[in-house]
């Protein structure tokens, strides 16, 4: 305030030649200069309100971008259009171009639709093919199985899947159900390495009512490597009308109900073979991992 009442007390005079000059095109600096003001704050004062002139705006890195999006909105682009065309947010395509009027739809309704399932579809099969990628990658990292990594698994899939014997219920027996082919068939490679013969074996499918019984007894004696008669009696499932059933059709065959006869020592070796590896996977210093 004393520059004001000293050196600069007609301000409303400076102030009337300070926006003369401003709308006559000068800079800040050259105000300054012209009017012998050296104090920022004054100067600001002394132009409040008044715009600068054009050509002492700074040019803004994005402006040419903007003004690019304006054109392709003019031409009827869309803002997903504009986005993939300039590489910029969606946001600031709709900051940029908010005040043109929107373009005309360029196809109809069912059209439209028919090129976003278009577009879903590809989406979907470029996914399908990066999975299918990836699961092969994997399953060629895998190589041959040892012996004890093939014992190893085996005994990580019963204790997950198989039978299990409880301190209120002594039930020391090996048996195995699994709806999954693949899943019975490692099950059945790791018996072949235990030296478990295929006579031992009791195979029974357990069903629903309602599918499609001698079909799904022949699918898993094929995958046992036995004659359809030498399976147990097929324990069939009463279907539940209040329940909705995802596992029908030609595809479903049940599950393979898997029993080791005499297998009390078996079983006794599973056990300890599973804490073995409980015990070892809990080691403060696993030394023999690779």
């Amino acid at each position: 305030m004393s520059e004001i009442t000293g050196k600069y007390a007609d301000f409303e005079g400076l102030r009337e030649q300070a926006i003369r000059l401003r709308r006559a095109g000068y800079s800040l600096r050259q105000i300054a200069d012209a009017l012998d003001v050296r104090n920022n704050e004054t100067l600001s004062r002394l132009v409040r309100g008044e715009p600068p002139a054009e050509w002492t705006r700074r040019p803004r890195a994005k402006d040419a971008v903007r003004e690019q999006a304006r054109e392709l909105r003019r031409q009827g682009c869309t803002y997903q259009e504009i986005q993939a065309e300039l590489g910029c947010s969606k946001s600031s395509v709709s900051l940029w171009v908010r005040d043109l009027p929107a373009p005309e739809p360029r196809c109809t309704p069912e059209e439209q639709r028919e090129r976003m399932n278009a577009g879903l579809a590809q989406l979907h099969a470029t996914r399908d093919r990066e999975r299918e990628a990836t699961k092969e990658a994997a399953a060629a990292e895998i190589g041959d199985l040892s012996d004890r990594e093939l014992f190893l698994l085996g005994v990580g899939l019963y204790w997950a899947e198989g039978t299990k014997d409880k301190p209120h219920t002594r039930r020391e027996v090996v048996e195995f159900v699994n709806s999954a082919p693949d899943v019975i068939a490692v099950f059945l490679a790791w018996l072949d390495l235990l030296g478990v013969e295929r006579e031992r074996l009791h195979c029974r499918v357990m069903i629903h009512v309602s599918a499609d019984i001698a079909a799904a007894e022949q699918h898993w004696a094929d995958i046992v490597g036995i004659h359809r008669s030498h399976l147990g009696k097929t324990v069939l499932k009463k279907h539940n009308p209040t329940t909705v059933r995802k596992n029908v059709g030609t595809g479903y065959h049940g599950c393979l109900a898997i029993r080791v006869r005499q297998g009390a020592d078996l079983y006794r070796r599973i056990e300890g073979s599973w804490y073995g590896i409980v015990e070892a996977a809990s080691a403060p210093h696993p030394g023999n991992r690779t």
